[in-house]
């Protein structure tokens, strides 16, 4: 986390902390904030404090329920975002409890959402000079995401049931049970239903009007697990990878992180970088998925450890004396 950053530390409580910030900001294409609707503006470094001092500056505020609405002032947290957005009551098996993604997917998307904020209004004050806010609530974006499921509900008023690892709208499309493991089999259309069945000996399928169809595939969905388990249990994982990527039939095995990373094409894919630290050892880090002809992403400063860049970035970017440093950080501002 947080390679190709420098780490500044500033208490910004104190008016001469707040003097840096302002010094910063003489430098700063975006400030990028996730504290409590109007906790900066104490500090005097809220976005309409800022706005006219700074007029090419662009403010992006990470909260957990935006700048307005009656939840603004409230604090958000990934798991919470997950249970009010709708997410959770999508996730887990049918009679089971609803269940949090396993990664901060609420947290995520807010950063992601923000990101793509940032890109809109860079291009916008390049267009016109003038910076903006950006307001990202993180129960926004989790609705935004919510996709085919948000629609499935705004197309029928109907709440969508919990499917375990089965697709709402698309039949065979879940996990399936192996000789040695379990696999997703993904049957995208009714051709490739029919080549499915061909392949394998159930062409007594096609002709079910229960099977024959995708909407009919998903009318009885059930009926569709319990059928196709057996054969899925006929062959290891392994095998029915092989022969489906043949027949040109997305699958592929449920694998563990050790098994992602030990993965073929994610190495080919450089997913995982070398980098040296701050400690003296060599460190492993997640690459950046963005594979950019021209600009390709690069990784020049492994992630930092706190404060490690506070006297470099002074001095070096606001061109602070080392007197002058040495006396903030005395003080206890740096």
């Amino acid at each position: 986390m947080n390679r190709n950053k420098l780490s500044v530390t500033v208490d910004i409580a104190k008016p001469e902390g707040q003097a840096v910030i302002h010094k910063l900001l003489e430098h700063c294409d975006i400030l990028a904030e996730n504290f409590k609707v109007g906790a900066l503006a104490k500090y005097g470094l809220g976005w309409e404090q800022l706005k006219e001092k700074y007029p090419r500056l662009i403010y992006c505020s990470i909260t957990g329920f935006g700048q307005t609405g009656p939840y603004a002032p409230r604090p958000g947290y990934d798991a919470l975002i997950q249970a009010m957005g709708g997410v959770m009551s999508l996730t887990g098996e049918p009679n089971g409890s609803p269940q949090k993604v396993g990664v901060p997917v609420a947290d995520l998307f807010a950063g992601l959402y923000g990101c793509i904020g940032i890109l809109a209004a860079l291009n916008h004050r390049n267009a016109t000079g003038q910076g903006q806010q950006i307001d990202i609530g993180m129960l926004d974006t989790h609705v935004a995401w919510l996709a085919n499921q948000g629609m499935n509900y705004i197309a029928t008023g109907e709440n969508p049931p919990r499917l375990g690892n089965q697709h709402p709208n698309i039949s065979p499309y879940q996990e399936f049970p192996t000789k040695d493991g379990y696999m997703i089999l993904a049957v995208g259309n009714d051709p490739t239903f029919e080549r499915f069945c061909k392949a394998f000996g159930q062409e007594a399928l096609l002709a079910d009007p229960r099977f024959a169809t995708n909407p009919q595939r998903v009318a009885n969905r059930d009926l569709v697990t319990q059928t196709l388990t057996p054969l899925t249990k006929s062959k290891t994982t392994s095998e029915w990878v092989e022969a489906l990527e043949a027949l040109k039939i997305a699958c592929g095995p449920i694998n563990t992180l050790e098994q992602v990373f030990a993965d073929p094409h994610v190495q080919a894919r450089g997913m995982r970088v070398k980098m040296p630290h701050a400690s003296g050892q060599e460190i492993e880090v997640i690459a950046n998925p963005v594979k950019l002809s021209a600009t390709p992403p690069d990784y020049r400063v492994p992630p930092p450890v706190l404060g490690q860049h506070t006297e470099e970035v002074l001095r070096g970017l606001l061109g602070m004396e080392a007197a002058e440093v040495a006396a903030l950080k005395e003080k206890g501002i740096l």
